[in-house]
């Protein structure tokens, strides 16, 4: 299915996901890359040795989750906006989430928008906690969400209604 719709699979989605373990202790890069595509600015990004392109630059990132601060330099360097930072250690009925969003207007702290998944469907809604818009043009704001545990795993992206 991947191939004709470029939407993973949940198999696929699990497979870039550390432990739930991890992700409680806190945040956590996730890289959901899923072609080998000549690239490596998140490698190049990460101060911590936490991702691993390899000798050949068309590799699939890997992530070494216990080197990961959840810093998001990476997400902010991604071309693909494939990068996100989960971190499960702040509740145990919420998660926090950080995404890229390339999108206006940007949300407010405190806005609640519209939740969606890898296909853009909406299937929650989710409070922002914060908004990160750096004033560099080749930075990309980061929006971080908050949103129920069961969410975890299939929230991917935002909608802001614009006013």
């Amino acid at each position: 299915m991947f191939e004709k719709t470029g939407i993973p699979s949940k198999e696929m989605v699990m497979g870039k996901f550390p432990s739930i373990e991890r992700i409680n202790k806190g945040p956590v890069a996730v890289i959901e890359c899923y072609k080998e595509i000549p690239c490596n600015p998140c490698e190049t990004a990460c101060k911590f040795d936490a991702i691993n392109i390899g000798e050949d630059i068309n590799t699939i990132p890997a992530v070494t989750s216990d080197n990961c601060t959840g810093c998001a330099i990476c997400l902010t360097k991604c071309p693909g906006l494939a990068i996100m930072i989960v971190d499960g250690s702040k509740s145990e009925t919420t998660v926090l989430i950080k995404i890229p969003y390339e999108f206006l207007p940007l949300p407010k702290v405190g806005d609640t928008v519209m939740g969606l998944d890898r296909e853009g469907r909406h299937i929650t809604d989710v409070k922002i906690v914060g908004v990160l818009n750096p004033k560099s043009f080749d930075r990309t704001p980061i929006v971080t969400v908050e949103a129920g545990r069961k969410y975890l795993y299939d929230l991917r992206n935002i909608k802001v209604e614009a006013k």
